[in-house]
């Protein structure tokens, strides 16, 4: 059977229809072409046409002409639209007409940074013959070996690197790349869409850095920024680059036929709210697929996951007297040359199948595939679309397939169908000004350049942020002299590395390093500080990738934590008291039974006690004593404040007003972190009948990194939204008091917390 007979048979399915919430067909788009621009080397657009490429596509065409012209330029279209010619055209012209001229590409993985040095590769081997000077391409990673790293600094035409290697591998010894930052014409920043948060709050830093360094030799680079579809491109690559920025969102690729599909697990204990497992939903229709030679990537949230998928997948194949081999997993953990065979697999038809973690979810060249079947939201939109888009990459008909979880996000995602198909609800934040981030940078770019005395990091108060640095000794002041004109400046003077100390995936650089004792003593991961002591607290139980340790010790004052691998059938939940006081209210205003309000808080927390409960009934099994100290953070927060007679008017008692708030808080924080983009774990809420400030019912969501990174100010302008998502995430649950997919087990938020937290939300 081909697709468009699959997709019949599955529509005429009751069985399956009636747990899918939306199935919607976006019709197929023609191809819209360009004439290459008339600027263009010859010599390069004859290359072009030797690989089939006669006309651009119109956004391809678009984006060239700005970068010619000089225009930093973000690009927005979906996979496999071609973004890749719209930079690499540009650059390797400019190459052509100026060798000495120099590019820099940042990519997030390393697997997308080697794909890409094929393709530039392959261009530059139908040009050999018309230009007399090789085009020379190189990876600069930390696989990179030493051997080849003086050639690649003197000679690389085109360097592509990753932020992580730029920021601790090559502005720190910036002496060593002269020949690059004093041509340096290009800085490409691909998967823009990845940088948010903490993340892209560090990504603007590091720019400044570079930025700086460039301005220090000379140069003055374009900024080249392609982005899976976000609210935001233009907003979010201006913040990231500080430089006016020309969008290109016209998509001219061609798409055939797709199929967009929300299939939601049956309920299997409407009470709990628990639904059958979506793992093997997910492998059940996926194998109507495999078994028709429907080649189909499936989507897996851990890699554990993964691994039971491609087990199960592999089965279905024996039974249906087909070769195992059809069928393949894909993530890390996995050798280069392993991921590199797999790719070629699926290019070439070899494989039918594979399974992957998110590995797979970027532009890497993969061929053409007809189904994609999501096991899990991926928890973003521009993921589920960059996922879906992986399937349907030639103008055939395909199909993308998201199987939601029990989980609140997936909850909330397949049940309002509208709000995830018709519109791009999600914002790229970052707050480069963090002033945590901000410092540790500055520390950085003064070990690579001295900092004059009038010089802005980003920031007005840049002169009173070094003096403080002075003050503790990292940076040494060297006075000016007025008679000269010359300026002050400010030396670094410690003996250690700066940017060897900061993560660029962290505001906080301490973390509490997880130590497996089970076999022999090895790291399994890390958690920030701030969240140790929920996870990590002496006899929890921490979950990783599906497995089980109990945690036998945490050493806090060293930040270990020493585990062994369990089975057992229960998990452990802390309890934390969180006490938050208001420094600065910034923006307020009232609304129907009170108002909002963003400021600044300091908050603090301290975990005093835990709960085991059993996995699939959350029945409490018993307490336990947490003994760890009071935790402090000056961070941003949104806060919803309610009348004080609140409880009156809705004619609830005390009790049910603060399960309530508990509730609300909860659906809040679901819906905050769909609309954000971050991960849940990026904002905390606070629910107080009596806030310390005020003595007025209150929820707080604020920022769970010191300094806040702008998450809470755009919670605030996202008020109504919010109310009208979380109204829309609990009324469609089917759960009757309250379930871990909408507010959280009864036994958390109180037999009436459903009831009460609706009529706060009606109110």
């Amino acid at each position: 059977m081909n697709l468009p007979q699959i997709l019949d048979q599955l529509r005429n399915d009751p069985r399956f229809m009636r747990n899918v919430t939306a199935w919607r067909a976006l019709r197929a788009q023609e191809a819209v072409y360009a004439d290459f621009p008339e600027s263009m080397n010859p010599t390069l657009v004859a290359a072009i046409q030797k690989r089939g490429i006669n006309r651009l596509y119109s956004h391809q065409a678009e984006a060239i002409g700005h970068i010619l012209n000089k225009k930093n330029v973000v690009i927005v279209t979906p996979t496999a639209s071609g973004k890749t010619l719209c930079y690499n055209l540009p650059v390797l012209d400019t190459v052509i007409s100026n060798p000495e001229a120099r590019a820099l590409y940042l990519f997030p993985t390393k697997a997308l940074s080697q794909d890409q040095v094929n393709e530039l590769h392959e261009f530059v081997k139908v040009m050999e013959a018309d230009i007399d000077f090789d085009i020379k391409t190189f990876t600069f990673d930390g696989d990179t070996p030493a051997s080849a790293r003086k050639a690649i600094r003197s000679s690389g035409h085109i360097v592509v690197t990753n932020p992580d290697m730029l920021h601790a591998g090559i502005l720190p010894h910036h002496t060593k790349w002269v020949k690059l930052f004093e041509n340096l014409h290009y800085i490409v920043i691909d998967e823009l869409h990845t940088y948010r948060g903490v993340y892209g709050s560090h990504l603007a830093n590091l720019l400044r850095r570079l930025k700086r360094i460039c301005e220090f030799y000379g140069s003055k680079p374009q900024f080249v920024c392609c982005s899976a579809t976000i609210a935001n491109p233009q907003e979010l690559a201006e913040q990231i680059t500080a430089q006016p920025v020309q969008l290109v969102d016209n998509n001219g690729a061609p798409r055939g036929e797709k199929h967009f599909i929300l299939y939601n697990p049956p309920v299997v204990n409407r009470e709990l709210g628990i639904r059958r497992s979506y793992i093997k939903e997910a492998r059940g229709i996926a194998r109507r697929f495999l078994l028709n030679n429907i080649q189909t990537i499936i989507f897996a949230r851990s890699r554990l996951r993964v691994e039971i998928l491609v087990t199960y997948m592999k089965k279905y194949m024996r039974m249906a007297k087909k070769s195992a081999n059809l069928i393949r997993g894909y993530r890390g953990g996995y050798l280069p040359t392993e991921r590199r065979a797999i790719e070629k697999g699926l290019r070439s038809g070899e494989i039918l199948g594979v399974v992957s973690t998110n590995a797979l979810e970027l532009g890497i060249d993969i061929g053409q595939l007809q189904a994609a079947v999501m096991a899990g939201y991926p928890g973003t939109i521009a993921s589920a679309w960059q996922q879906s888009g992986r399937a349907g990459r030639r103008a055939d008909t395909s199909v993308a397939v998201i199987v939601s979880s029990s989980a609140p996000i997936d909850q909330y995602i397949v049940n309002n169908p509208d709000y995830f198909l018709l519109k791009p609800p999600e914002s790229g934040i970052i707050d480069a000004n963090n002033l945590v981030i901000l410092l540790e940078h500055l520390k950085c770019a003064a070990f690579e350049l001295p900092f004059t005395e009038d010089e802005k990091f980003g920031v007005e108060t840049t002169r009173e942020i070094l003096e403080y640095l002075v003050e503790n000794r990292v940076l040494h002041f060297v006075p000016g002299n007025a008679t000269t004109g010359k300026s002050g400046t400010f030396h670094w003077m410690t003996d250690h590395y700066p940017a060897e100390a900061v993560s660029l995936r962290s505001a906080t650089p301490d973390n509490v390093v997880i130590i497996d004792t089970t076999n022999e003593e090895r790291v399994i991961g890390e958690v920030n500080l701030i969240d140790a002591p929920v996870m990590l607290h002496d006899e929890a139980i921490y979950i990783h990738e599906s497995k089980q340790f109990h945690v036998d010790k945490l050493d806090w004052d060293r930040q270990k934590a020493y585990v062994h691998q369990v089975e057992v059938d229960y998990y452990t939940d802390a309890h934390t008291d969180t006490t938050l006081r208001v420094l600065d209210v910034t923006q307020e205003q009232e609304i129907p039974g009170g108002r909002k309000v963003h400021g600044e808080v300091n908050a603090n927390w301290q975990t005093t006690k835990y709960k085991k409960l059993k996995f699939e009934t959350h029945e409490n099994i018993g307490f336990g004593k947490v003994e760890l100290p009071e935790m402090e953070m000056h961070t941003t927060s949104y806060w919803w404040e309610f009348d004080p007679d609140i409880a009156d008017r809705l004619e609830i008692s005390q009790a049910n007003l603060g399960d309530g708030l508990k509730a609300l808080a909860n659906a809040l924080q679901t819906v905050a972190a769909v609309f954000l983009m971050c991960d849940p774990r990026d904002i905390r809420t606070a629910p107080m009948v009596r806030a310390p400030n005020t003595q007025k019912p209150t929820i707080f969501i604020y920022d769970n990194h010191a300094g806040g990174v702008g998450f809470s100010q755009k919670l605030f302008h996202l008020h109504d939204e919010l109310k009208k998502s979380a109204l829309g995430l609990i009324g469609k649950c089917e759960c009757e008091k309250g379930c871990p997919s909408c507010i959280g087990p009864d036994l958390e938020v109180g037999e009436r917390g459903k009831e009460s937290a609706v009529a706060l939300l009606r109110l």
